[in-house]
């Protein structure tokens, strides 16, 4: 069977899937780097390049090929998700949004090939490649991601980016939906502004 044919039989039947029905739609796929004979090459200058391998109005699957760079904090809009490691090692740190609206890194943990975790609705991450080990991902997703938040802490700010755009700060105008400023208060703290 095809993989085209494998995503339509497993995802089709998928209506507001539960983090769990997700978990198995993602375990029934079965998906080995073998299956991804058309994976994009990483982006130069960009954490990761993306393919879309299938999209509906419940769902949506992407694989994801890392570079050595880092995405930026970010969350996944209203989405829910799994990632799966296909090959490598995954740095996964998880973030706390601070009452000033910036997100302070609580930990991070590593996912070796064929581990699984779990993003939910509203939090905080960001990924990166461990080590130089040629990381691919897998990223399930309900419903498809719209509305994504990704934070430069260097620069306190915070953006809403397009649906095309990765998580990184956007260079392009029109990856910008809104940008979220982040002040200081007069005790030298970060507050969020138009948040």
């Amino acid at each position: 069977m095809t993989l085209t044919n494998r995503l339509k039989n497993v995802l089709d039947c998928l209506k507001a899937p539960s983090k769990a029905e997700l978990k198995d739609a993602l375990l029934r796929l079965d998906i080995t780097l073998e299956d991804l004979s058309n994976l994009p090459k990483p982006l130069e200058g960009k954490p990761y390049n993306r393919d879309l391998l299938y999209k509906s109005e419940e769902v949506e699957l992407l694989v994801m090929n890392w570079s050595e760079l880092e995405c930026a904090p970010h969350d996944h809009g209203n989405s829910h998700g799994w990632i799966q490691v296909i090959t490598g090692t995954s740095c996964n740190s998880i973030y706390e949004i601070k009452e000033n609206g910036l997100p302070a890194e609580l930990f991070h943990k590593y996912y070796e090939k064929g581990k699984y975790f779990y993003a939910p609705k509203k939090a905080v991450h960001k990924m990166q490649a461990f080590n130089h080990t040629g990381l691919v991902t897998l990223h399930l997703y309900s419903p498809p991601i719209t509305g994504m938040i990704v934070y430069d802490l260097g620069k306190c700010a915070a953006c809403v980016v397009s649906d095309d755009c990765g998580a990184w700060w956007p260079k392009e105008q029109y990856e910008k939906v809104r940008e979220i400023r982040l002040a200081m208060d007069d005790g030298g703290e970060e507050n969020s502004n138009n948040l």
